[in-house]
């Protein structure tokens, strides 16, 4: 019986069952896919996701969700459009009480549900916390230093959380915002694309700092308007994560970004902020939240401008105070 089980075995599920099997602790590593679960376990390395990085005995891969009996803590490393099925799935099997810990970044493009929202109306009662913060996958794998948010209203469940998740180069922070936590981890993709954008039409260093500078004021709007506190957003799941997002490097959102603005076709890899643009504007404008950074996002990827006319637009927008 796995002590910890990580829904998703994507690169940042693997990171995550790495850091919770650190001490030999059993985690089992769920994965939809038999085929991947089988070819995990038989090379003992996540290939297709985190090459390179050898994975523990006590790391054990299964397309099995019976693996969540007996667990202590459920880590949900699935992508954010899939949190809705994930849940569904979990309500025919989840053992009550136990603490579910939701580590997608994202908003439900189908409904404008937020990802907590979700769970808590398909698995009521279940103990609920948020992590984020600014991480990739490969450096946690390698355990280098990384400092992050965990939400949750219950100090038990952080206790808990800090004892199976943290480590001495993977820092949590208790917050109970679990509201402003998970937008943090939504708008910043989006945001993120608009830098990679940005960057593949060669604008500079003096154009990527303006742009993070704006577009954090535009997360920070968005962030009032929806309820989140301001130390959150100025915090390691807000403005730190966005700073990392927004760099080149490991960033997928970026990378898209950076394809569209070079005129290229995106990165077939997942760019949750792809997902989440659309459905943050529609959010954004159903309150009356000034975002044009998000919203020219939103735009060219609905081919109704160019990245040429959305930064001509954007420059031309009249100047104004901060």
């Amino acid at each position: 019986m796995a002590e910890v089980v990580v829904l998703g075995a994507g690169a940042w599920g693997t990171a995550l069952a790495l850091v919770a099997a650190r001490d030999g602790r059993a985690v089992s590593l769920w994965a939809r896919d038999a085929d991947a679960a089988e070819a995990i376990n038989a090379a003992r390395e996540n290939r297709a996701r985190l090459p390179g990085v050898r994975l523990p005995a006590c790391i054990r891969a299964t397309p099995d969700l019976a693996a969540l009996q007996g667990a202590r803590l459920i880590v949900a490393a699935v992508p954010a459009q899939a949190v809705r099925g994930t849940a569904r799935d979990l309500a025919k099997c989840l053992p009550p009480g136990v603490p579910l810990v939701l580590c997608a970044k994202g908003i439900e493009r189908d409904t404008g549900a937020f990802l907590t929202g979700i769970v808590s109306q398909i698995l009521p009662g279940t103990p609920l916390a948020v992590l984020s913060g600014p991480s990739f996958a490969e450096d946690v794998s390698i355990g280098l230093p990384t400092a992050v948010t965990l939400a949750c209203a219950q100090t038990p469940v952080f206790d808990l959380c800090r004892e199976v998740l943290g480590a001495p180069w993977f820092r949590l922070y208790h917050s109970t915002d679990l509201r402003g936590v998970e937008i943090g981890a939504a708008a910043k993709n989006v945001l993120a694309i608009a830098c990679g954008m940005a960057a593949g039409r060669r604008l500079g260093g003096s154009a990527n700092a303006a742009l993070i500078a704006r577009s954090f004021a535009e997360l920070a709007r968005f962030g009032r308007a929806y309820g989140a506190r301001p130390e959150t957003l100025t915090g390691l799941s807000g403005l730190g994560d966005l700073v990392l997002t927004c760099q080149p490097g490991k960033s997928r959102n970026f990378a898209y970004g950076e394809a569209l603005g070079r005129g290229e076709a995106p990165p077939a890899k997942l760019a949750e902020g792809a997902l989440t643009a659309p459905v943050l504007a529609e959010l954004a404008r159903a309150r009356d939240v000034d975002m044009p950074i998000s919203f020219a996002v939103d735009a060219i990827l609905k081919g109704e401008t160019s990245v040429g006319e959305a930064i001509t637009a954007l420059l031309a927008r009249p100047s104004r105070s901060e």
